[in-house]
C-alpha cells in the first residue's frame, strides 16, 4: 500500500493549486479523521481499523481537485481520484472518489467495530462546513442550499446520502467515549498541526 506522507500531501496541494480555504477545510477534516481513528483504536480491535496515515492522507487530499472543478467543468471526487491514481496512490483514490457519496457503507460490518478509511473520511468531511465543525443537520442545510439547485429530486438524493451518514455517525459513536456533540471540543483540544516542520 502506497500512502503519501504529510509533506507529499502538502506538495500535491501546492501542485494542484488548492485554494487556502479548501486547504483549511481539508486540515480540519484530517484532524477529525485522526481523532476518530485514534479514539477507535482504544475501543475496538486494532485489526479491524484502517491505517491511521491512510485516513489522514485521504482526508488531506479528499478535495485535491476542488479548485480546478470550481467552474463546474468536472466532478471533483472523480477528478481527484484520477489525480491520486496518476501519482500512484490507489488507496487514496478510493477514499477521494467516495468522499461525497459513499458506495460501500455496511452497517452490519460497522456494528462489529469495522470501519473503512472511506467511511472515516466521508463522515469527517460531512462534519466540516468550510473550516468549522458543525453537526450533520447544519451541514445538510448548507449542502442543499449551495448544491441543491432548487431541484426537489436532487434534494431528496442529498437527504438520502445524509441519512446514510446519520446512521454511520450513530454506529461510529457507539464505540467512542464521547458524543458527536463533543467532537469539536475534542478536535480543538488536540495539539495537531499536520504541517509543522
Amino acid at each position: 500500500m502506497q500512502v503519501p506522507t504529510i509533506s507529499e500531501c502538502a506538495r500535491l496541494m501546492e501542485l494542484y493549486k488548492m485554494l487556502p480555504n479548501i486547504r483549511r477545510h481539508s486540515l480540519v477534516v484530517a484532524r477529525i479523521a485522526d481523532l476518530l481513528i485514534a479514539s477507535l483504536q482504544d475501543r475496538v480491535d486494532g485489526q479491524t481499523l484502517p491505517n491511521r496515515q491512510l485516513c489522514v492522507s485521504g482526508a488531506l487530499l479528499h478535495d485535491i481537485a476542488k479548485t480546478p472543478c470550481l467552474d463546474g467543468s468536472c466532478d471533483h471526487a472523480i477528478a481527484g481520484a484520477e489525480i491520486c491514481h496518476q501519482h500512484g496512490y490507489p488507496e487514496i483514490a478510493a477514499i477521494v472518489e467516495e468522499h461525497v457519496i459513499l458506495k460501500d457503507h455496511n452497517p452490519d460490518r460497522n456494528r462489529n467495530g469495522v470501519f473503512t478509511a472511506r467511511e472515516i473520511v466521508y463522515y469527517a468531511d460531512k462534519r466540516v462546513r468550510h473550516d468549522e465543525i458543525v453537526n450533520l443537520n447544519e451541514r445538510l442545510d448548507y449542502i442543499i442550499k449551495h448544491y441543491g439547485n432548487c431541484n426537489a429530486k436532487l434534494h431528496e438524493l442529498i437527504k438520502a446520502n445524509f441519512n446514510q451518514c446519520v446512521q454511520l455517525e450513530a454506529l461510529l459513536f457507539d464505540f467512542l467515549d464521547f458524543s458527536p456533540e463533543h467532537l469539536a471540543l475534542k478536535v480543538n483540544g488536540l495539539d495537531t498541526d499536520f504541517f509543522k516542520p
